[in-house]
């Protein structure tokens, strides 16, 4: 991965996990075991299908794959 592709990714993970602070019920940001929960339980719920979808319409648009 490039630099700038590092760069680029880590600005958009800070902005996602801003989106996911303010969504998340302050008692689940007690302890670290809470954090991770609430981290996974987010992450599969709307982070996740939203890279399957566009890695699967990336596969679509991409010819010889």
């Amino acid at each position: 991965m490039t630099p700038e592709d590092q760069a680029q990714l880590q600005q958009s993970i800070d902005t996602i996990a801003q989106i996911l602070y303010r969504n998340t019920p302050i008692e689940q940001l007690q302890t670290l075991e809470g954090i991770e929960q609430a981290i996974r339980q987010q992450t599969q719920e709307w982070v996740l299908p939203q890279l399957g979808v566009f890695l699967l319409q990336q596969l679509k648009d991409t010819p010889g794959r």
